[in-house]
């Protein structure tokens, strides 16, 4: 009989991004706000281009977290 199952899944890309900066915590602000990768698009960045270059997998690493059977609630 077939289930419904959920399978939690993360895909992680790695790479890095080459800042310009006057301080570890100036790169990393300018990571978290101005940097985002969106499914179906591509890695982005609201930062001049003098500013930010990066470098990332084009494949992600798949990882799995739980699986999980759904409960089929029956109604009356």
């Amino acid at each position: 009989m077939k289930q419904r199952i959920l399978v939690y899944t993360q895909y992680v890309f790695d790479g890095v991004f080459d800042v310009v900066a006057e301080s570890k915590e100036e790169a990393r602000q300018k990571v978290l706000q101005d940097c985002g990768l969106v499914m179906g698009g591509s890695i982005h960045s609201t930062l001049p281009d003098d500013e930010i270059n990066w470098a990332f997998d084009r494949h992600p690493n798949k990882r799995i977290d739980r699986i999980t059977k759904v409960q089929e609630q029956h109604l009356e």
